[in-house]
């Protein structure tokens, strides 16, 4: 485009009506799979692989700061915890007990739980938002059959089980799905701590949603974050 002050965005047209064909037979739980094993590129300026994104990506209406990052425990901490915590402030005005409950977690419970000395965690590609009414099927672009889609992404370079957080937090994912997947991609150890690191990233929702909807997602991010502190705080 000769007018640099005009933008604009292309995208594969996701025919979610098609139902003509059989596409691959790819199951959904073997391509998130694929994706969750997928190891991020480089960034530009960089030796290594790292946290975060070439550019903000917006989970909901929430613009997301994707500051790249070493460690991911850091990202998760700062880029994503503080960084809503604040976003709740600025919308809806101070909220003393859940801002020192946030920070016990940021400070305490994270590096407990996805420290760089707790886990070996390498930054594969994240959906973000993937709860189920972001999964569909249909035909992609005009080409081939029916497959499993999904679409409005918030895309991150970040550790798998992240993207599990929200899928928990609103369902519609079945049993059948959650054993291909397991099977594709074992639960990390410690394998008794899976549980709750899911917890700890569903808690970044409850909060974007009370950031975004007001004080109706507060109470779940409440209980959230009481059940890891008492397990997990210092």
């Amino acid at each position: 485009m000769q007018n640099s002050n005009k933008y604009f965005l292309a995208t594969d047209f996701l025919n979610l009506g098609y139902s003509a064909s059989k596409g691959s037979g790819i199951s959904f739980a073997a391509k998130l799979a694929k994706l969750h094993t997928t190891p991020a590129p480089i960034p530009e300026g960089f030796d290594r692989a790292m946290f975060g994104f070439p550019v903000p990506t917006c989970c909901g209406d929430t613009e997301q700061d994707n500051s790249w990052r070493a460690s991911w425990a850091d990202f998760y901490a700062e880029n994503r915890l503080r960084f809503i915590m604040r976003r709740i402030v600025e919308n809806h005005g101070p909220d003393d007990q859940a801002a020192d409950m946030v920070e016990k977690i940021a400070s305490g419970v994270v590096p407990r739980l996805i420290g760089d000395d707790r886990m070996t965690i390498t930054p594969v590609v994240i959906h973000g938002d993937l709860w189920s009414g972001n999964h569909s099927a249909g035909q992609i672009a005009g080409q081939g059959g029916r497959e499993d889609v999904v679409f409005d992404p918030s895309c991150v370079y970040g550790h798998s089980e992240y993207e599990l957080g929200i899928m928990r937090m609103f369902g519609g994912y079945g049993g059948s799905f959650w054993s291909e997947y397991e099977k594709l991609v074992p639960k990390a150890e410690p394998k008794e701590e899976w549980d709750d690191r899911v917890m700890l990233y569903e808690l970044y929702h409850h909060l974007n949603h009370y950031s975004i909807f007001g004080t109706g997602y507060r109470g779940g991010a409440m209980s959230i974050m009481k059940k890891l502190v008492s397990k997990y705080g210092s």
